[in-house]
């Protein structure tokens, strides 16, 4: 009895000990937060990005690029200047025919071969001159045109406007300018009338009866005639 009252005792004694381990609340520990070390930017000494992402060009960059369009402008108008001449060539080889065989010919044959040529030559100045006097005309026109647009238009720009409450002093004053002083108040014009005037005398009263002995015969419409003019 005495060993199974001792198992007894240390059963209890060990669930004791758990339940109050179970009872003791360990307090929670404090998470330190982690800092990320951010990476340091990268300087570049070539090409440096701005705030708005565009990359700045280097002084070596632009010099190259600009030497590279000048060279390019130079091969592109000499290439031009190769091929106006090559037609220009082409143009007088078709217009201008070969003179060949003048030693064999006779004098009359050299004759008429001149005066064919002076009345070739004549044809082109003639072609010549119609040609110019057209371009003058269109010159003309055109200088006209744009004389006529340019009145359209106008010198200056038309400012906006805006609606301005302006007494007629104002406008005025705008109009002639400050040194003219012009008033358009029409109150000035007007009499003045005094507020308290005086009271007038009672006229006396008459018998009514007077004035129609008055009026009557020859005498009174007399009296009213006269009265009424």
């Amino acid at each position: 009895m005495s060993e199974e009252e001792s198992s007894e005792s240390e059963i209890s004694t060990s669930e004791d000990e758990s339940e109050q381990e179970d009872e003791i609340e360990v307090p929670p520990v404090k998470k330190e937060p982690i800092v990320k070390e951010q990476p340091e930017p990268a300087v570049e000494s070539h090409n440096i990005e701005e705030k708005s992402g565009v990359r700045k060009m280097t002084h070596q960059r632009k010099m190259m690029l600009k030497s590279l369009m000048l060279n390019k402008a130079r091969e592109d108008l000499k290439r031009e200047m190769e091929q106006k001449a090559e037609a220009e060539k082409a143009e007088l080889s078709q217009r201008l025919e070969p003179l060949s065989g003048l030693n064999s010919m006779s004098s009359q044959e050299l004759m008429d071969l001149c005066r064919e040529l002076h009345g070739k030559i004549d044809k082109v100045d003639e072609q010549r001159f119609d040609i110019e006097a057209r371009v003058k005309k269109n010159d003309t026109e055109i200088e006209e045109l744009n004389q006529k647009i340019f009145d359209l238009r106008g010198k200056f720009k038309r400012p906006p406007l805006r609606r301005v409450r302006m007494s007629a002093d104002q406008m005025l004053r705008a109009l002639l300018g400050s040194k003219h002083k012009v008033s358009m108040d029409l109150r000035s014009n007007l009499k003045s009338v005094k507020k308290g005037g005086e009271k007038k005398e009672d006229a006396e009263v008459k018998d009514w009866r007077d004035n129609i002995e008055a009026k009557q015969g020859m005498g009174g419409k007399k009296a009213v005639f006269e009265g009424a003019q």
